[in-house]
């Protein structure tokens, strides 16, 4: 029971970091566009492939508040993320030998 209750805190956790915590993130360009603008090949850059997605950019599509586009994007991201990982786990688990009856 301390394991399940383990997940169930871990998973709120999460949550919560990601739909509040998702709009405390910083604004500036990650590392790599940075270095892309330094050194100038920032317009040679293609648009990403994911420029129609719903969650495109860290935010909702559809959603005019900032706070709470982001703050679904995350939730989204964190359940999504949950439920591709966890379903690998649950297909790549190791089972026991299989059990032969005895007539």
């Amino acid at each position: 029971m301390k394991s399940r209750r383990f997940l169930v805190i871990g998973l709120f956790v999460a949550l919560l970091v990601a739909g509040v915590g998702s709009y405390y993130a910083s604004s500036h360009p990650d590392g790599l566009e940075y270095v892309a603008h330094q050194t100038g090949f920032i317009d040679s850059a293609k648009d990403p492939v994911d420029t129609g997605s719903p969650f495109a950019d860290y935010s909702t599509k559809g959603v005019d508040d900032a706070r709470l586009s982001g703050g679904i994007a995350g939730v989204a991201g964190v359940l999504l993320t949950l439920g591709l990982g966890g379903g690998l786990f649950w297909v790549l688990r190791r089972r026991g030998p299989a059990t032969e009856s005895q007539d």
